[in-house]
């Protein structure tokens, strides 16, 4: 059994995911492979993708998924994660979690007899960088010779597509502030997959030299869920980086803007560039559900 908290999981895996979301999307897969099945859903922080897209997977896959906020859980009382982590297993066969904290993840997982799978955490986002290699599949039909860069504060959603961006043969860049670079370990772990696999990352403070050579154009918002006490020193330090239709234009012709939403217009992304034609960020959207069902199908399937 395998659980799936980090990129670094499905190191092995990721072009096997990926191949089976797609024909997931495209139904060649059996009806209902999880009928039967129950995935718990534990959220410590809201969501909108997250919640509906795995309710809405696990039900088109034949499953079911239950709903649990952490004011439905005896741990959000105190009860230990350990627990949590025995008891649930004694009664689903999967446990999605949205966390605060990616040590409460790793713990759970370290005692459940089940597998988990990250939803969200304050280091990665898996699922999210899954449905969005899935988007530039579907939009330039390849990997090869394509290159990300994520602008802005090098956060959860940056750290997983460090990592996946170099098991796909991508090259990735990162335009960011100083002091608000990736994760160090995560760029380390990313900048060996880089080696292994012939392709490049560079972090940078300068937006020119991150945007070279750019096929995809990346950004979240400036102050993300927790972040809320920093709002006005985050706002002046990132608003040199906002990607507008001038930093588009810095990018290869036919480049494409993604974003995980929810996106504050006229903050991290001007109105022009989220709501134009270069725009992929509902395709992005409706691919957490496609990628997500493959993760299901990977880890539940008998």
């Amino acid at each position: 059994m395998g659980n799936l908290l980090s990129i670094c999981d499905i190191k092995d895996d990721v072009q096997h995911i990926l191949d089976l979301a797609c024909k997931i999307k495209a139904g060649e897969i059996e009806d209902k492979p999880l009928e039967g099945k129950t995935l718990a859903m534990i959220f410590q922080k809201s969501s909108t993708r997250t919640r509906v897209s795995f309710d809405v997977g696990m039900y088109q896959l034949g499953g079911r998924a239950i709903f649990l906020s952490s004011n439905d859980l005896q741990m959000g009382r105190g009860e230990p994660i350990y627990d949590t982590a025995k008891v649930l297993s004694r009664f689903v066969d999967g446990i999605m979690i949205r966390a605060i904290d990616h040590c409460d993840v790793v713990e759970l997982a370290r005692h459940s007899d089940v597998p988990v799978i990250s939803g969200l955490t304050n280091v990665e986002h898996p699922c999210q960088a899954l449905a969005d290699a899935l988007t530039i599949k579907e939009h330039f039909g390849t990997f090869e010779d394509k290159k990300i860069c994520f602008v802005g504060d090098g956060n959860n959603v940056c750290n997983s597509l460090l990592l996946i961006a170099p098991l796909l043969g991508m090259d990735m860049s990162v335009a960011c502030p100083k002091g608000y670079e990736p994760n160090e370990h995560i760029l380390n772990i990313a900048r060996d997959f880089a080696r292994e696999n012939n392709t490049e990352i560079v972090v940078s403070d300068d937006i020119n030299v991150a945007l070279d050579n750019v096929d995809v154009v990346y950004t979240d918002v400036w102050v993300s869920m927790g972040d809320e006490a920093e709002e006005i020193e985050r706002k002046a330090v990132f608003s040199p980086y906002q990607v507008n239709e001038d930093l588009m234009a810095l990018a290869n012709d036919g480049a494409i803007f993604m974003h995980c939403l929810p996106a504050v217009r006229g903050q991290e992304v001007s109105t022009a560039v989220i709501d134009g034609p270069q725009s992929v960020v509902f395709d992005e959207a409706e691919n957490r559900m496609h990628a997500q069902k493959a993760i299901l199908y990977h880890y539940l399937k008998d």
